[in-house]
């Protein structure tokens, strides 16, 4: 006999909110599970609900509804500063959790929650999709093979373009804190966090004692508070040097990647297209593409049979560990005015805008390359680094 849905609540149903609605849509479809109610502020119309969900139940209280619906599953996809209490209390209702990235905005907070849902026996998976790619599969059997010789070093790029009304969009978009909470929305730490903790990932280094190090250099050239054009050196204790470099000011954005070197070779990942692209000399280059696991699949797998969860807390330790660096490092640097220019933005308004750094497609693209700083690099706008030791 099939086993019947699994019953489900969203919670944050709008923004990005809408990609979790279409994947319950698809899943529903399928007979994995139930959209059995939906959390928000305002309730969803007919419209933005669309068809094949039913009628779920719509509460602004998560905890309650799942008390109502028997929900055996609670998405999570609200303001960052809001995870912990939110799945704790789901927790405590009897709910497992999907959460989204990032899943706290501090250590403390994020060893507060994962210690409640262990104490309480929640299964939780942390959003980060990239990590249901079978590619890391891939790559690590590449690695271990020795088809690029020895890793040298990890770099990662995503150079990517905000409009400034993206953030507008929330109350605490842009902040790195909000009404004395920390929030640290950055570029490093939301928009383009797959970049850190896919690169920790292939490194074998995701949980939070195989940090040795962290370098954060973090700008900003949008009138906010958190940064949107950064950079960060890692040191795992693996003894691998991981670079990362990102920005919401891309002057052509891009497909971000994350590019392993080796003394033989190197592989590149583009990891929003599962495509893996493997390079050596006296070679030809060989491209291949890969499926991925999805999370909300994956977890649904583990309640009923016990099947491995992907991405439970402790494997993103280590990028925890990274948003802590850049929680308690100072404040972005604002970027001179004559650093950044305003372009017609990305968006559907005629009247949208975007703020563009000139040059700094090429020094995303350098910083993975050459696993260096943007400082290292030369860019007239960055200061030298500061080092923050593991604690």
């Amino acid at each position: 006999m099939e086993p019947t849905p699994t019953p489900l609540v969203l919670a944050g149903a709008r923004g990005h909110g809408r990609w979790h609605l279409e994947n319950i849509r698809r899943l529903t479809a399928q007979g994995l599970v139930r959209l059995a109610g939906v959390c928000e502020l305002s309730p969803l119309s007919a419209e933005e609900l669309g068809d094949g969900l039913g009628t779920p139940e719509q509460s602004t209280d998560l905890a309650d509804l799942i008390t109502r619906t028997g929900a055996r599953i609670a998405i999570v996809c609200t303001p960052i500063h809001t995870h912990a209490d939110l799945a704790l209390a789901a927790a405590g209702r009897g709910a497992h959790l999907l959460l989204e990235k990032p899943p706290a905005p501090s250590y403390a907070e994020f060893t507060r929650m994962a210690e409640g849902l262990r104490a309480r026996g929640t299964a939780c998976q942390i959003g980060f999709q990239s990590l249901g790619s079978h590619a890391l599969t891939a790559i690590g059997k590449l690695v271990s093979e020795g088809a690029i010789g020895q890793v040298t070093g990890i770099g990662a790029a995503g150079a990517w373009a905000r409009d400034e009304a993206y953030y507008t969009r929330a109350a605490w978009a842009g902040h790195r804190r909000l009404d004395g909470r920390d929030v640290i929305d950055g570029v490093l730490t939301n928009p383009l966090a797959h970049a850190v903790a896919t690169a920790l990932r292939i490194d074998g280094a995701d949980r939070a004692e195989d940090i040795a190090s962290i370098e954060p250099e973090l700008f900003r050239a949008n009138d906010i508070e958190a940064d949107d054009t950064s950079c960060v050196r890692i040191r795992t204790t693996r003894a691998t040097t991981v670079t990362v470099a990102a920005t919401l000011c891309a002057e052509r954005p891009g497909e971000p990647y994350v590019l392993v070197h080796g003394d033989r070779g190197r592989i590149t990942f583009w990891y929003k297209q599962d495509r893996v692209l493997l390079e050596r000399p006296g070679h030809e280059p060989e491209a291949t593409d890969h499926p991925r696991t999805d999370l909300l699949e994956n977890l649904v797998a583990h309640l009923r049979d016990g099947t491995e969860l992907l991405v439970p807390p402790p494997r993103t330790g280590a990028f925890m560990r990274v948003v802590e660096a850049i929680r308690t490092a100072p404040d972005p640097v604002r970027l001179p005015a004559d650093a950044w220019r305003t372009e017609p933005g990305v968006g559907a308004a005629p009247s949208a805008k975007r703020r563009v750094v000139p040059g700094i497609d090429r020094l995303v693209a350098a910083g993975a390359e050459r696993l260096a700083l943007y400082s290292e690099l030369r860019a007239p706008w960055a200061a030298p680094p500061a080092e923050v030791p593991h604690p």
